[in-house]
């Protein structure tokens, strides 16, 4: 399979430079995949997605009337990311992420930037995610984002920005992993000729990331992990990183507070626990303190908690920087705590809460992507370009009803990589959600999930929303340029 007649349509293709020719990072790749026999992706395309299911590589959609898992799909062409891109994107992301944790530490604290007027008092407590309940809790480290997924897009220039950030329980790193091991078993020949950075330690990384901010005095902390069941749309990466880091997966039935401790069942008997890596939502985790009618979480465990007796990954509360209007703080956030600029850009936005910035956003709905504030998964979002006259109409009301639940962003020319499409290639939109640890040192993932817009023309990447994904190489050091082989771009 060659690339003959692949294009990028006037898009920054990250595979191949405008004369056609592979990026010199892209080179390898390029030159192995069309020295393969005909037909030879494709057939190995069909096995990956047989080991895939195989592997219960599966995730579920709320709403979806069948009701069955899918496999997350997945394209065989690498994302690959030049040593000195990533360099840059791996010191943006420690500063941003150092930034944000000072962030939500001061917001339940002293709360000085709010004093100081560099975040709006009301941006903050109309904030869905503030949680009121969490003022004066002290996490071990105070660190309270233990685990992040940034996502990042990149746009006509090449330039990467930061679309979002995601502190509550961010998703998807399970797919990091097991598209890395298909596509080792696909290519090879590719990963013996390139430097590529690892992935597979991720679970050892987390384990350790855990285990370092368990409360003080415990020298063998005992960590597990907790699901709200087997009906949540991620569960099977629930269970895959319980089982890769030797933990156990619990729900709420599983664990018991007593005398202002956590403990979990077994069948010898009840055996404490120090360290949960929660994948329950704040609103369900206490029954005692948020929803009463919550049956996923264990009453109590926000006192064991307060009293320093248990910790939870990520921290209660930490959803406040996951608002999208709070996301237009950041880059002044890094200037307040960090004292310099951001390393990383945010896309420019605006806030339809501010008067100028809503008018400016009514009158040009059909050229903005509009967001809101607080949901995910590719819901709640107007694509102005792609947008119907009813649509914009039906976004100008809900903006003007609740202007404070909406933001506006320019519609990026997103890059573009090669994706196998039937039998050929073309090119789809792609983010990448890099993952961030934060113990006693911020570590990042060295590449993470590239999402892809598979719909030609799409820009959402989400899986419940039609998407997939790719593996992504950081490469530990650029290949020397050299002539080509040949078999470019024609």
């Amino acid at each position: 399979m060659r690339f003959t007649g692949y294009q990028a349509e006037g898009f920054y293709d990250e595979s191949f430079q405008e004369n056609g020719l592979p990026r010199p990072h892209n080179r390898l790749m390029v030159e192995t995949i069309q020295s393969l026999p005909e037909g030879q992706l494709v057939r190995s395309k069909v096995a990956a997605e047989r080991m895939m299911l195989n592997m219960g590589i599966t995730f579920n959609v709320y709403g979806d009337s069948a009701g069955a898992e899918r496999i997350f799909p997945f394209d065989l062409v690498p994302r690959i990311v030049a040593a000195e891109e990533w360099t840059w994107i791996e010191r943006g992301l420690k500063q941003r992420i150092h930034a944000l944790n000072e962030f939500i530490d001061d917001i339940y604290h002293d709360q000085k930037i709010l004093k100081d007027g560099v975040v709006p008092r009301d941006v903050i407590e109309s904030a869905v995610f503030f949680r009121p309940q969490c003022q004066g809790l002290n996490p071990p480290r105070r660190v309270w984002c233990h685990i992040t997924g940034t996502d990042l897009v990149r746009d006509g220039s090449g330039r990467f920005f930061v679309l979002e950030d995601n502190l509550r329980v961010p998703s998807g790193v399970s797919y990091v992993l097991e598209n890395r091991e298909v596509l080792k078993r696909t290519f090879p020949q590719l990963f013996e000729g390139l430097a590529i950075r690892p992935v597979l330690d991720y679970p050892s990384r987390l384990l350790e990331t855990l285990e370092s901010v368990a409360p003080a005095g415990v020298d063998q902390p005992r960590a597990v992990v907790l699901t709200p069941g087997v009906y949540n749309s991620a569960y099977f990466e629930h269970s895959f990183l319980a089982l890769q880091m030797g933990l156990q997966l619990v729900e709420g039935r599983d664990l018991t507070v007593s005398d202002g401790y956590v403990y979990m069942r077994t069948t010898r008997g009840l055996k404490r626990v120090d360290v949960i890596y929660r994948r329950v939502d704040d609103d369900f985790l206490d029954p005692l303190v948020f929803r009463p009618d919550s049956l996923l979480g264990v009453p109590g465990i926000m006192d064991a908690y307060r009293a320093g007796h248990v910790n939870l990954a990520n921290a209660p509360g930490n959803g406040v920087a996951d608002d999208k209007v709070v996301y237009a703080f950041v880059p002044a956030m890094i200037r307040y705590y960090e004292g310099e600029d951001a390393i990383l850009p945010n896309v420019p936005t605006y806030l339809c809460v501010k008067d100028d910035d809503r008018k400016y956003v009514l009158e040009n709905l059909e050229k903005l992507v509009v967001k809101a504030a607080n949901e995910s998964g590719g819901y709640g979002m107007l694509v102005g370009p792609a947008s119907t006259k009813d649509q914009r109409e039906q976004f100008a009301a809900r903006i003007q009803a609740s202007p404070r639940t909406y933001i506006a962003q320019p519609t990026l020319a997103l890059s573009r990589v090669p994706t196998l499409i039937d039998d050929h290639f073309e090119g789809r939109h792609v983010d990448l959600r890099p993952y961030v640890l934060y113990g006693k040192d911020i570590y990042v993932l060295p590449g993470g999930l590239t999402r892809v817009a598979l719909r030609k023309g799409s820009l959402v990447v989400n899986s419940s929303q039609g998407g997939g994904s790719k593996d992504t190489w950081v490469l530990a050091q650029t290949p020397a340029p050299r002539e080509p082989a040949g078999g470019g771009q024609q």
